[in-house]
């Protein structure tokens, strides 16, 4: 942290140490870097430190209508052709990661404050995300050749121009999810990147641009936040945008939601989440504490699945959370720059304000503190609060930050009842040592996703990957997400007989 912070406050603006050390991108359009049609550009601050880490294009809705142009006009190219090349230029996508990797240190680093941990986690799933669109290019192609002879066939077709939009804080992995999938189908997608991350996000363009996606394929329109709203309405409004598919809070969700349905446009939506890990009296404490440390403080917290509330049994409570403190305790939020940082800083500042006011009204209501506290700027220590009820915030509002909750109760029946009662149904795990018992538990949870003894941040894009209730709706990952990136058309086909 940097000496011009003040509690909960931003990170003061400083002039970057020399311009050589600031990432600039473009508008990404046609393989290439455009600026803006009117010039303007807007910069990102790094967490850490409060200095200019990125200046990006600050795209409008004139860009965004260029964009669409460009994408309409070369879809009938890219979904002519075979799935078993668009299967290769993905899988050539894949080879070429560990030549980014370097580059996309240095951006997550600046532009979110990620760790080492973080960075290569999303390089691992950005590259098993190419596979596995990948084959699902090849099984749609051989699908689509299959039923070229019957006389009434349910033919699957591409089904446009796709949007796709994804947030700052899994900016490879959920990225590369939001542009992958859709191409991997034959459609061509205009990815609209975060305000948070620019730079990273158009380098997934430049990596897919340099393994053959032909140009125009894909573009990328970078904007300033106060921006955003225009340029999602404009590409929606667009005739050829079939698709959306948003990646982000429940809040922006419902307004990308609205806008899609004015127009309607088909929506993937993969929003909040508050999950829950159930701890059974029966389970291995050891081994729920570190899939606890894991689920919660990776990132920072900042996860969609992130374990956001640990229900325990009153009788082995004690002990689990005596333990969870004692590892939690060690973790310090600091400049991911510096050895053994394992906690990075929060990506702005209204997070920090947020997660702190959580915990002074969760503390005010009777709530303990086992670790961790409020935040020194945008910086915040592994925090643990015991003893959650109800009458607190913490209870039913999303954290998404290193904070977790510990919920207590008496019986699994209390339990279920806990993790059900939230708006949020993203992912889940469940902790015990007699499987049946547990997957009792799991098939009573409200969720789209649940693990039995692990953590509840796990990512496999060949599985199908959403929620339910305010975490949205569709999904992504394997054949699951087939109806969201194409259509369904029934053609038949009467042989008459020549006549001689």
């Amino acid at each position: 942290m940097n000496g011009t912070e003040t509690l909960g406050g931003p990170p003061q603006k400083r002039a970057a140490d020399s311009p050589e050390d600031v990432l600039k991108t473009g508008l990404f359009v046609k393989g290439v870097h455009h600026d803006a049609a009117d010039g303007a550009t807007f910069e990102r601050l790094d967490p850490s430190t409060g200095v200019v880490s990125s200046i990006a294009a600050d795209g409008r809705a004139a860009d965004a209508e260029q964009m669409v142009s460009v994408a309409a006009a070369r879809f009938s190219a890219w979904s002519g052709r075979d799935g078993s090349e668009r299967a290769a230029v993905l899988r050539r996508a894949k080879t070429l990661f560990p030549r980014y990797a370097a580059r996309f240190h240095t951006s997550m680093l600046g532009e979110i404050g990620a760790t080492t941990e973080w960075v290569e986690f999303n390089l691992r799933v950005a590259s098993d995300v190419l596979e596995a669109t990948a084959q699902l290019a090849e099984q749609f192609g051989r699908s689509k050749l299959q039923q070229a002879e019957e006389p009434s066939q349910a033919v699957r077709v591409p089904a446009g121009v796709c949007l796709a939009i994804a947030p700052w804080n899994a900016p490879l992995a959920l990225g590369m999810r939001a542009i992958a999938f859709p191409l991997a189908f034959g459609n061509t997608v205009i990815f609209k990147a975060s305000e948070l991350c620019p730079v990273t996000h158009v380098l997934l363009g430049e990596l897919l641009h340099e393994a053959g996606l032909p140009a125009g394929v894909l573009s990328i329109l970078t904007n300033a936040p106060e921006n955003s709203r225009e340029v999602v309405e404009t590409l929606i409004a667009c005739a050829p945008v079939r698709r959306v598919n948003f990646t982000g809070s429940t809040r922006v969700g419902r307004i990308v939601a609205g806008i899609a349905a004015s127009r309607l446009k088909r929506c993937l939506l993969e929003l909040g989440g508050k999950s829950p890990l159930i701890v059974l009296p029966d389970a291995d404490i050891g081994k729920a504490v570190e899939a606890a440390l894991f689920g919660a403080y990776l990132n920072s917290g900042q996860i969609c699945m992130a374990t956001d509330r640990i229900i325990i049994d009153h009788a082995i409570a004690d002990a689990f959370v005596s333990a969870l403190a004692e590892r939690a305790s060690a973790l310090t939020a600091g400049d991911p720059r510096n050895p053994g940082v394992r906690i990075g800083p929060l990506a702005t500042s209204s997070i920090a304000v947020r997660l702190s006011a959580l915990i002074e009204d969760a503390v005010s209501k009777g709530g303990v503190l086992r670790s961790g506290g409020p935040s020194r700027g945008q910086f915040m220590d592994a925090t643990v609060i015991d003893h959650v009820s109800p009458m607190m915030k913490i209870y039913s509002e999303e954290c998404f930050g290193p904070l977790v909750g510990i919920y207590r109760v008496g019986s699994v029946e209390e339990a279920v009842t806990i993790a059900n009662d939230c708006e949020y149904g993203l992912s889940s795990a469940v902790f015990g040592g007699d499987l049946s018992l547990a997957r009792a538990v799991v098939d009573q949870l409200e969720t789209g996703i649940c693990h039995i003894n692990s953590a509840t941040v796990a990512d496999d894009p060949f599985m199908p990957f959403g929620g339910v209730k305010s975490s949205g709706y569709g999904r992504f990952g394997g054949p699951s997400c087939l109806d969201e990136f194409t259509e369904l058309r029934w053609i038949t086909a009467n042989r008459f007989p020549k006549e001689t």
